[in-house]
């Protein structure tokens, strides 16, 4: 179940945030995102192959409390379609 704070309208915990997808240049990217709305949002990249739950929450919470935070997963990983490329080019 997905708790939500009223002041921010976002999920109150990332371990609790629903995974949503955005489709960008022809692929649906997985994301989470949190925090109060507004300014400029942290987005989170991860390792190489990880995915949203390798995010550590207490990290993503704290840095939730004053910034709108955005973690996605990289195309072919994840919940994201696509084919993960080989290379970082």
């Amino acid at each position: 179940m997905k708790s939500i704070n009223p002041d921010t309208q976002s999920a109150t915990s990332y371990a609790n945030a629903q995974n949503n997808q955005v489709r960008a240049g022809g692929t649906t990217f997985a994301y989470r995102e949190l925090g109060p709305r507004g300014g400029i949002p942290l987005i989170l990249l991860n390792h190489w192959g990880a995915v949203l739950d390798n995010f550590d929450p207490r990290i993503v919470d704290g840095l939730a409390r004053k910034h709108r935070v955005i973690a996605i997963d990289y195309r072919g990983i994840g919940s994201s379609d696509g084919i993960a490329p080989v290379t970082v080019d």
